[in-house]
């Protein structure tokens, strides 16, 4: 069922609570995710921009939490730019990686054109309200090179919904509500898949999925 155009009071609201509560739980974030197995997303997204590009690769974290992606793609020896709205993360991944953390939340992007071979958006473009979506996937697109990858991986939905649940706001799409979002921003699909990995489809709750930036015409 499609929401409610949230205000921008509203909208300001959801940003802010989601952001103070990775904010509060920023140590005990890091403790519950940092030994987490996304070596297939890692995989996803360094292959398709290997297809057009020599290392090392100009990346974007966006959402690096506290920094274990970001001290992934440096230890390859990539140039990686991390990126949170949570000051809290901002610091713990400048203070373990050394990396340039930009702090800025999702929906006040400022990023540079054409700067980025790719992003990885691992759990986090699904914080973004629907009614966003659209713009901050256009600011995404003007910040990758050409033929730029965007990779991303949110928990997927059976229903589009989208919702407060308890501090973070999240919305949940559907494989073919996420295409039309991403397709319509200026990318084309190279590849989906479900996560984990060798799972029943009941069982596999993240939707990954990896798009390269259209050639203009």
């Amino acid at each position: 069922m499609k929401a409610k155009p949230l205000s921008p009071v509203e909208l300001a609201s959801v940003t802010r609570s989601t952001i103070e509560h990775y904010d509060s739980t920023a140590l005990a974030f890091r403790q519950a995710t940092w030994d987490h197995d996304v070596t297939q997303n890692y995989a996803a997204l360094l292959g398709a921009v290997a297809q057009e590009k020599e290392p090392p690769f100009a990346l974007l974290d966006l959402g690096c939490g506290p920094g274990r992606d970001v001290a992934y793609f440096k230890a390859l020896g990539h140039d990686v730019t991390g990126l949170d709205g949570s000051l809290r993360f901002v610091e713990m991944t400048r203070a373990s990686t050394g990396c340039d953390v930009l702090h800025q939340s999702f929906l006040a992007l400022a990023l540079p054109a054409a700067r980025f071979d790719g992003i990885f958006a691992n759990a986090s473009l699904f914080h973004v309200p629907r009614q966003e979506l659209p713009r901050v996937l256009a600011q995404l697109h003007a910040s990758l090179a050409p033929r730029g990858v965007l990779f991303s991986s949110n928990p997927r939905g059976v229903q589009d919904s989208e919702s407060l649940s308890g501090e973070r706001y999240g919305v949940y799409h559907t494989l073919e509500t996420w295409r039309e979002y991403v397709l319509n921003a200026g990318f084309d699909e190279l590849s989906h898949y479900y996560r984990p990995e060798g799972k029943p489809r009941e069982e596999q709750p993240w939707l990954a999925s990896v798009w390269r930036k259209r050639e203009s015409t």
